[in-house]
C-alpha cells in the first residue's frame, strides 16, 4: 500500500500552476549538456539511469485529495527512463536533433502517472554527445538540478574506473521538512505585511509587452548577457565588500538604481529564490525546496551607490530572516486585485547565477551547458549576476531573460547596457548620487563599451533604430549583408569617426566588415589606424 505525503506549499502552488495548460510547459526543468571528447554511452546512459532511480522524489506521482483538501505524493512509483539515441546511425540532420530536444525539453509531465524526471542520452558523432535531462519543478529546484548532474559524472567515472561510486543514501525529501504552527505563520505574515505595504507591486520596465494576444508566445523568452571588465569587476566588489555585501546583494543595487534611472519610482519590489533548505539534513538532498521571497529597497534623489549598497544589504538581510514566509500569503494581503497567478507581487526577479557552466564529466572530455530552446519565463524581467573566471580575469557577468513578445527589443539591450554603466559608475565613483548620471564618455579599453558604440551607430546608420529589427542586426555578420552599401559606408566612417573620437578610413571599415570587427578596430591606437 502507498504512503502518501503532504506536498509543501510550494509544491501546491506549483501543482495548481500545473493545471493550466498554458502554464504547464514553464514548470519543467530541463539541462541540456554538450560533450566534447570520447564518451562511452551505454555507461553515461546506465548512470544516468541509476541516478534516476535512487532518489524517492524523482519516483513520486501526485494526487489532490479532495477531503483533506491537500495536495500529496507518494513515491513508490517506478522511475524515469533513461534511454540512448544515436542520431548519427539515425540519419538525423542537426535541425532533426534541434528539434527533437525542443520537443523532450517543453514536453510536459503527468504528475498523477508519470515520473517527473527523464533522459535522453544523444550520440551526434564520434566527438559529440548529449545529455537532456528533464525534471518537472515540483520535484526538483536549482541546486538539485546542480546535484542530479554531478551524481552522474561521478557515477559515470567510478563506471570508467571500474569501481563502485562512493553514494550515501539519499534521505526522503518528507523527512526533511519542519512543519510550523499556522499561528506562528500569520503572525510573520504580518510582520512581513507591515514592511512590504506601502510599495509599487509594478515595476516601470524600459521595454513593452506585446497585445497578448497569443498567450503561448507571451511564455517564451530570450537571453542578452554582458560583462564589466575585470579592473572595475574589482573596483565594483571591493566597494560592496566594504558595505558587507554579497555578489547578490551588489545585484538588488545595481538593478534598483538602473531601473531608478529610467524611471521615477525609488522604491522596488523584487523577487528572488531562496534555497529553503533549513532543515540540518536538507542540503544534500534531491526535492524542491526552493521558496520564491520578495525583498523591497528605495532610495533618494541624493542617495549614493555606497548608499544603495547598504540599502541592499539591510533589504536582503530582513528577506533572508523571514524567507519561510509564504508568498502567497503575502501577495493575498498586498496585492489583492492581482489577475495573473503568477507572478504575484511584481514582474522582476534577480538571482545569483552559481550553476557550472563548463561541466566536468571525465577527463579529455569537455562540456558546456547548452542555452535553452525553448526558454519560458515567469517574469517580465530576470536578472542574473554572476562572477566570470575568464582569460582576462574575474568579471561580473549580467544577464536579462526577457519575454520575446516585446515590442522593441533593442530596448531589453539598451537597458542591460546601462545595467552595466550603472556597475561602472559604481565601481568608479560610490560617493557619488546614484540618480545624477555622469557625462558619458567612452571608454575604448572596454571591450563592451566598444560593441555597445558600433551597435549604436550601425543602428542609425542602417534606420533599424527603436524598432524589432534591430534584433536581428549580427555581430559577426558584414555590413553590407545587413543591409548597407557603399554610401552608407561613407556615413558610417563619418558618424563612426565623431563617436568614437578616432580618424577611420573607409578602407578601415570595408576591410573589417563586422561589428566585432570594428569594434576591435576602436581598440587600436590611434596612431595605429
Amino acid at each position: 500500500m502507498s504512503v502518501w505525503y503532504p506536498a509543501t506549499r510550494m509544491q501546491q502552488g506549483l501543482w495548481v500552476l500545473d493545471r493550466d495548460e498554458l502554464q504547464r510547459p514553464t514548470q519543467l526543468v530541463p539541462s541540456v549538456v554538450e560533450f566534447t571528447g570520447d564518451v562511452d554511452h551505454g555507461y553515461l546512459v546506465e548512470a544516468t539511469r541509476l541516478t534516476i532511480a535512487r532518489h524517492p522524489s524523482l519516483r513520486a506521482r501526485f494526487r489532490f485529495d479532495l477531503g483533506r483538501r491537500r495536495v500529496e505524493y507518494s513515491t513508490d512509483g517506478e522511475p524515469g527512463e533513461a534511454l540512448l539515441r544515436d542520431a548519427e546511425a539515425e540519419g538525423l540532420t542537426g535541425a532533426e536533433v534541434d528539434a527533437y530536444v525542443r520537443t523532450l525539453c517543453s514536453t510536459p509531465f503527468d504528475l498523477a502517472v508519470d515520473a517527473p524526471a527523464r533522459a535522453v542520452v544523444v550520440r551526434l558523432d564520434a566527438r559529440r554527445t548529449l545529455l537532456v535531462l528533464v525534471s518537472h519543478h515540483i520535484v526538483v529546484d536549482g541546486l538539485s538540478r546542480t546535484m542530479l548532474l554531478e551524481e552522474i559524472f561521478t557515477v559515470y567515472r567510478a563506471r570508467l574506473a571500474g569501481t563502485a561510486p562512493e553514494l550515501s543514501d539519499p534521505p526522503h525529501p518528507a523527512s526533511v521538512v519542519a512543519e510550523r504552527p499556522p499561528e506562528e505563520i500569520a503572525a510573520q505574515v504580518d510582520e512581513v505585511v507591515e514592511r512590504l505595504k506601502g510599495a509599487p507591486v509594478d515595476v516601470p520596465l524600459p521595454f513593452e509587452r506585446g497585445t497578448g494576444d497569443d498567450l503561448e508566445a507571451a511564455r517564451l523568452g530570450a537571453t542578452v548577457t554582458t560583462r564589466l571588465d575585470a579592473d572595475r569587476t574589482a573596483k565594483a566588489l571591493a566597494a560592496a565588500a566594504e558595505e558587507g555585501c554579497t555578489t547578490f546583494m551588489l545585484g538588488v543595487a545595481l538593478l534598483a538604481g538602473t531601473l531608478a534611472r529610467g524611471s521615477g519610482q525609488r522604491d522596488f519590489l523584487i523577487a528572488f529564490a531562496w534555497p529553503g533548505r533549513d532543515h540540518p539534513d536538507a542540503g544534500d538532498v534531491i526535492g524542491m525546496f526552493i521558496t520564491t521571497v520578495v525583498l523591497r529597497v528605495s532610495l533618494e534623489p541624493d542617495t549614493s551607490w555606497r548608499e544603495l549598497l547598504g540599502n541592499a544589504r539591510v533589504a536582503a538581510m530582513e528577506a533572508f530572516m523571514d524567507a519561510d514566509v509564504p508568498l502567497d500569503a503575502l501577495a493575498a494581503r498586498l496585492n489583492p486585485d492581482r489577475t495573473r497567478i503568477w507572478p504575484p507581487l511584481t514582474p522582476v526577479l534577480l538571482n545569483l547565477d552559481d550553476a557550472p557552466h563548463t561541466p566536468v564529466l571525465a577527463p579529455g572530455v569537455t562540456g558546456r551547458l547548452r542555452p535553452l530552446d525553448p526558454l519560458y519565463v515567469k517574469y517580465d524581467l530576470a536578472a542574473f549576476v554572476r562572477i566570470a573566471d575568464t582569460a582576462e580575469g574575474r568579471q561580473l557577468e549580467l544577464s536579462l531573460d526577457h519575454p520575446t513578445d516585446v515590442t522593441d527589443r533593442s530596448a531589453v539591450s539598451a537597458f542591460l547596457t546601462e545595467l552595466r554603466r550603472g556597475a561602472a559608475d559604481l565601481a568608479t565613483s560610490p560617493e557619488e548620487p546614484v540618480l545624477e548620471q555622469p557625462a558619458r564618455t567612452i571608454d575604448l579599453d572596454d571591450p563592451e563599451e566598444r560593441l555597445d558604440l558600433v551597435r549604436s551607430v550601425w543602428r542609425e546608420v542602417l534606420g533599424v533604430e527603436d524598432t524589432a529589427a534591430a534584433d536581428d542586426l549580427d555581430d559577426d555578420v558584414s555590413f553590407f549583408e545587413s543591409g548597407g552599401d557603399s554610401l552608407l559606408l561613407v556615413v558610417l566612417v563619418e558618424r563612426l569617426s565623431q563617436a568614437s573620437g578616432r580618424t577611420l578610413r573607409t578602407i578601415d571599415l570595408f576591410r573589417s566588415a563586422t561589428v566585432s570587427g570594428q569594434a576591435d578596430l576602436l581598440a587600436k591606437p590611434a596612431e595605429a589606424l
